[in-house]
């Protein structure tokens, strides 16, 4: 397969792009092997910050606090995960499975893209210093990546849980909802409710919409014929923490 040439994206002058780097583990392996005649490292990572950025801030609002970002390729259980340096929160860091990567190996640039902007939105997201339900953030990378077109062929709106914090695309087929029903730049106001460690307060859905999370998710389940039932209420995910994973 030829190497995934990018469209690259033009960085607005205003934005504070931090340092961006890239390590490799086991370069002869498979997984290695077919990353690299997927996707070109630099590019991937600055268009994942690209999608993430412009998908959650304005310029003007776009965080500063990222001093660098570093992904890592290597062989590990799991597909992603995002976390901090030990020495400075500031640096973050991606690992992606090298393993993951060569069992997708069918379709790899879309699975890489598609992982590499979600954990991307764990470097920049607000969680209200750590109150934000987790079903939400990771509903909240979701979203940003199925805004981006990474949306893998197994997601499906077809079957939602009972909660409109069960996370992931579930939660970001939500949100996606709520974004098509009651205007471009809720998720957006979601997240900036968090900015500067202010506490998650699900009120903060009826000040965006004129609706409660209640009321915003009985709406959406019942675009599948179901009733609203549950918890629909939010605080049901578990805590945010800083290391976060797909």
């Amino acid at each position: 397969m030829a190497p995934y040439e990018p469209v690259y994206i033009p960085v607005p002058a205003d934005w504070s792009i931090p340092p961006l780097h890239f390590q490799v583990h086991d370069s002869a392996s498979f997984g290695s092997i077919t990353f690299f005649d997927n996707v070109k490292p630099p590019a991937l990572m600055l268009e994942a910050v690209l999608h993430v950025l412009k998908a959650l801030y304005v310029p003007e609002s776009v965080p500063r606090h990222v001093r660098s970002i570093t992904l890592i390729l290597r062989p590990m259980p799991g597909v992603a995960h995002t976390t901090s340096n030990t020495l400075d929160d500031a640096h973050k860091e991606i690992h992606l499975s090298s393993q993951y990567v060569a069992k997708n190996a069918g379709r790899a640039r879309d699975e890489i893209y598609g992982v590499i902007v979600h954990e991307m939105v764990h470097c920049w997201q607000f969680d209200g210093g750590g109150t934000c339900p987790g079903g939400l953030i990771e509903g909240i990378a979701d979203w940003v990546r199925l805004k981006a077109g990474f949306a893998p062929p197994h997601w499906s709106r077809t079957s939602p849980p009972e909660k409109w914090d069960a996370g992931y695309e579930q939660t970001a087929f939500f949100l996606s909802f709520i974004e098509d029903k009651y205007g471009s730049g809720t998720v957006v106001k979601l997240n900036e409710s968090m900015r500067d460690g202010r506490k998650w307060d699900e009120g903060v859905f009826e000040g965006v919409t004129g609706r409660g999370v209640e009321v915003l998710w009985g709406e959406y389940r019942r675009t599948f014929g179901r009733t609203s039932g549950g918890n629909g209420g939010g605080g049901g995910g578990e805590p945010a923490v800083p290391t976060h994973g797909v």
